[in-house]
């Protein structure tokens, strides 16, 4: 299967509900499901490599499922910005969730997505059609670093306008140095699906997500992020999923003193190291895939 298909789901909000697009590879009637959630900026078509290789790997029917969050990607963009909040990302999910109906459930969240993933696994009472199994936590913990939150709040926001995909892969490029060493053909996948024609008739593209998903964004001090961190630890310590930590060695978000503390507490994480990459890695290098099959996949 080369392509995924595009399918939507319905999620109540406060101002009369709003459309969750999401990406469904592998058997459209599995029963096993692979729910992979994106980055704050990013949308589904990240996990395309990914999703591909557990897809070829599995030797039973398998889906992969790669939403794109609400305000990104094919999703609707909210009437009200303060929705874009992780508490109501959650939400979304268990939407999708009880419509997918899975029997067996892994989780696999980068940065944001794993904040999401935390916020479900670590509320045993959701109404969720089965627990999750398997988690895996990619480059995020409960401890997010107060300088990682400046540098991504320096570009997030401005989705800017460019005259070809290349041009905006280069700028994406500029300032995503931290997710490692890309060739040229695996940054062009991952930039395409960023990207969305302006409108304007010129033909130009800007990046696919609402602008206004910074508006919570921009309220975050270094005190309301330090006071949330019990919160993320409670959630943490109440996973009961077997869980895998990614982190990337050179990672200003994810610190090795939180990794660490994350292997003893709670579900204690295994935790594998990339070398050469920050926040966060793009599980596209065989490397990186290799380790989130061999975990997913494992009897």
């Amino acid at each position: 299967m080369s392509e995924p298909t595009l399918n939507y789901v319905s999620c109540p909000d406060g101002t009369g509900g709003h459309r969750m697009a999401y990406w469904q590879w592998g058997d459209a009637s599995a029963a096993r499901v692979v729910l992979c959630v994106h980055g704050l900026s990013r949308q589904g078509r990240d996990f395309d490599v990914l999703a591909q290789a557990l897809c070829a790997r599995s030797g039973t029917p398998i889906r992969v499922v790669c939403p794109d969050v609400v305000g990104r990607g094919h999703s609707d963009w909210l009437k009200d910005p303060m929705g874009y909040q992780v508490p109501n990302y959650a939400a979304d999910m268990l939407a999708l969730l009880a419509q997918l109906k899975p029997a067996t459930l892994d989780w696999v969240g980068t940065s944001m997505g794993g904040l999401i993933g935390m916020v479900v696994c670590g509320q045993p009472g959701l109404p969720t059609p089965v627990q999750v199994r398997r988690l895996v936590l990619n480059d995020v913990g409960p401890v997010i670093q107060w300088q990682a939150i400046q540098r991504i709040g320096q570009y997030l926001g401005d989705t800017g306008r460019f005259d070809s995909v290349e041009q905006a892969a280069d700028a994406m490029r500029s300032i995503s140095t931290t997710f490692g060493p890309h060739t040229g053909a695996q940054w062009l996948a991952l930039s395409r699906p960023m990207l969305r024609p302006l409108g304007d008739g010129t033909g130009a593209l800007t990046l696919h997500y609402d602008p206004a998903i910074t508006t919570p964004f921009a309220g975050v001090t270094e005190a309301s992020a330090a006071q949330g961190e019990a919160l993320l630890w409670q959630l943490y310590d109440a996973i009961s999923a077997q869980t895998l930590l990614l982190r990337g060695a050179q990672s200003d978000l994810l610190s090795r003193d939180t990794a660490m503390a994350m292997t003893r507490r709670g579900p204690k994480a295994r935790l594998v190291e990339f070398d050469g990459v920050g926040h966060a890695p793009t599980l596209v290098q065989p490397d990186q895939v290799a380790v989130v099959s061999d975990f997913l996949l494992a009897p």
